[in-house]
């Protein structure tokens, strides 16, 4: 809004002219009435002079009262116009922050969306009923004391670091990984990734490499999960001297160095494990969380086996199916020590794969169907 009244250059100029004019018809008048000696003349003078006088005082009011009204007019211009600005900068900020907390809440909803699509594909791991329940109860635990230190609330003490006991093959590391994905969404790690590792990745074999070694692993393991399959074997029984206590007091010193970026998941036979734990009062103090990972029966072996078909394009011909269940009941039954569970499912898959094509490749056509299916055949290894 930018109204103003006219400028106080133009009403000088008027009243310049005025005078001018003012004082120069008088003066030509009294040179004519002093050369003619004309007495009418200063009877004109006269009311001339009160005609200026008159003209000259409505002029210096009207200069003034002009003057007033554009200073109080401008005054307002310029209050609207800083009003406006200082508007227009309320607005501004105002979306500013608008867009701040809707970005927060954006992010916040992506993180709901992405922690629950993981909690899914958790649920849909075949078997492990009681480890998803265990884990999801375990993650809700977490999540509210996250939620609690935001407000400003006093967290409960919760130790992160698990132990995770169960034969090969039951799922420990797919679980880990999808549990560290799970943490970097709800803010409890930065990075959310797992780093695999063993005796062999943390043990050196003299003295004072061990600690070098497994600083190196650990700092890779910095921001997410650092997953020890096998932890047991840093502790073996009747062995006087082992590099592998020099890993244990390592990672010891880390997990409190760490602590608030950093997650260790020790993994191996139930029985095992816990020989392990109470080798060390520092290993028991920390980890008190043990998750138990049963062995698959053998309707989830054949679910695993099904879905490691569907995954790479082949399916079971039905006449086989009933033998293929056979197979795995009898592993159930026969409970040989040596059975790796769903790892155990694989290299059988793996088998039957090569059972296949040896058994493809003796014939001259070989269809599409034929590249896909199972038989029977091919289960007789």
């Amino acid at each position: 809004m930018q109204s103003q009244m006219p400028e106080n250059s133009e009403g000088d100029g008027k009243l310049s002219a005025l005078l001018s004019f003012a004082i120069g018809i008088p003066i030509t008048v009294s040179i004519i009435s002093a050369s003619d000696s004309l007495k009418w003349y200063s009877f004109f003078w006269l009311i001339w002079v009160v005609v200026i006088v008159v003209g000259l005082v409505l002029m210096l009011i009207w200069h003034f009262v002009s003057t007033g009204l554009s200073k109080i007019f401008n005054k307002n211009d310029n209050t609207v116009v800083y009003n406006e600005t200082k508007h227009q900068i309320i607005l501004h900020k105002n979306a500013i922050n608008y867009k701040t907390k809707q970005n927060q809440v954006n992010k916040k909803r992506l993180k709901n969306s992405n922690t629950n699509n993981l909690l899914k594909e958790l649920n849909a791991l075949i078997g492990l009923q009681r480890v998803k329940e265990e884990v999801t109860s375990l993650i809700n635990t977490v999540k509210i004391n996250v939620l609690r230190e935001e407000k400003g609330l006093k967290q409960s003490p919760l130790s992160l670091h698990l132990v995770f006991s169960g034969n090969p093959g039951t799922g420990k590391t797919t679980v880990a990984r999808i549990l560290g994905k799970i943490y970097k969404n709800i803010g409890v790690l930065s990075r959310g990734h797992l780093i695999e590792t063993d005796r062999a990745g943390l043990v050196a074999g003299y003295v004072g490499q061990t600690a070098i070694q497994t600083k190196q692993i650990i700092q890779k393991a910095r921001g997410g999960i650092l997953f020890i399959d096998e932890a047991y074997t840093l502790t073996p029984k009747n062995v006087s001297v082992d590099f592998g206590q020099e890993a244990v007091d390592t990672l010891l010193k880390a997990m409190e160095d760490y602590r608030e970026d950093f997650i260790v998941i020790v993994a191996g036979y139930p029985d095992l494990m816990k020989h392990f734990i109470k080798s060390n009062p520092g290993l028991q103090s920390r980890f008190n969380t043990y998750i138990h990972f049963d062995d698959y029966n053998a309707k989830e072996l054949f679910e695993i086996f099904m879905s490691l078909c569907k995954s790479n394009n082949y399916i079971v011909d039905e006449n086989a199916i009933d033998t293929l269940n056979s197979i795995f009941e009898n592993i159930i039954t026969e409970n040989n020590e040596n059975f790796a569970n769903a790892r155990s499912v694989r290299n059988f898959f793996e088998k039957c794969v090569k059972q296949q094509s040896n058994r493809l490749a003796k014939n001259d056509k070989i269809s599409d169907n034929d590249l896909q299916t199972f038989i029977k055949e091919d289960f007789y290894l």
